[in-house]
């Protein structure tokens, strides 16, 4: 049976090239349907994908279906999916916000829901989700969505759902705080008299060798940190700075900030 997805901006996208790359399913055993005017059509040119002209025709072609629409979105969605052409079906969420009683409501107890939160570096293989299993899934159910999005990269499964709005705040928004540390390494960089390109470079292949190294070796960041930190060197300067301007503090709020924010999401 064909896989769905019932939303396909950039994050239905990428798991779209995911699964394609990984082989779990060929083009034509994936169907988009996406309220978008041309989206679904671009979405078939770029990776061959078949495109549904409604929900009710995707429902009817898809056993699974992911459900990746805007969370402000979502409520008018769901009110518009029947409870009997939701029923035997398996929903895959990655709206954020969205709890799993939501999904019962609105489809009915015949529907199976599981609830995930990706991030956006799965476009390129090396993403991060956060996955909430309901009680009482079936093991098939389990086995499917783990592999989809193992496809994508990292996989966590979280004992409990109010977890994923820990997860949404960590890696959900993440890339972005990643992102904009990148930025100011490499402006830093700039200022110092660097070219930008270079910069932004060895900025970039920096935080990814940090990363590697430390799911590699197994060690706590702060033992590399304290490795890189020679007595009265220079990285002891520049961390000293980074503690005067409370980075630590900074980030850990941010993080907090997007959890809130996450949670207000969730009613």
């Amino acid at each position: 049976m064909a896989l769905g997805f019932l939303g396909a901006g950039n994050m239905g996208e990428a798991m779209i090239r995911g699964l394609l790359s990984a082989k779990l399913r060929s083009p034509e055993q994936v169907v988009v349907f996406d309220a978008a005017p041309g989206r679904g059509e671009e979405l078939r040119r770029r990776f061959g994908v078949a495109v549904a002209r409604s929900v009710e025709e995707l429902l009817r072609d898809c056993d699974t279906v992911v459900v990746a629409v805007k969370p402000q979105v979502l409520p008018s969605v769901l009110a518009g999916i029947s409870q009997d052409a939701a029923r035997g079906k398996t929903f895959v969420s990655i709206v954020a916000g969205a709890k799993v009683a939501l999904f019962g409501k609105a489809l009915g107890e015949g529907a199976r829901v599981v609830r995930t939160m990706p991030n956006m570096p799965a476009l390129i293989g090396m993403g991060s989700t956060g996955i909430y299993f309901p009680p009482g899934l079936d093991a098939a159910t389990r086995q499917e969505v783990l592999a989809l999005f193992a496809s994508l990269g990292t996989v966590a499964v979280v004992p409990g759902e109010e977890m994923l709005d820990a997860v949404t705040a960590l890696s959900g928004s993440g890339p972005a705080y990643a992102f904009l540390f990148l930025e100011a390494l490499a402006d830093g960089a700039v200022r110092a008299g660097m070219a930008r390109a270079e910069a932004l470079l060895l900025a970039a292949s920096t935080l990814e060798g940090a990363a590697r190294m430390v799911r590699e070796t197994g060690k706590h960041p702060a033992e590399l940190k304290d490795m890189v930190m020679s007595p009265g060197g220079t990285t002891a300067a520049g961390v000293a700075a980074l503690e005067r301007g409370a980075f630590r503090a900074t980030v850990m709020d941010a993080v907090l900030s997007a959890w809130q924010r996450c949670r207000e999401l969730s009613g």
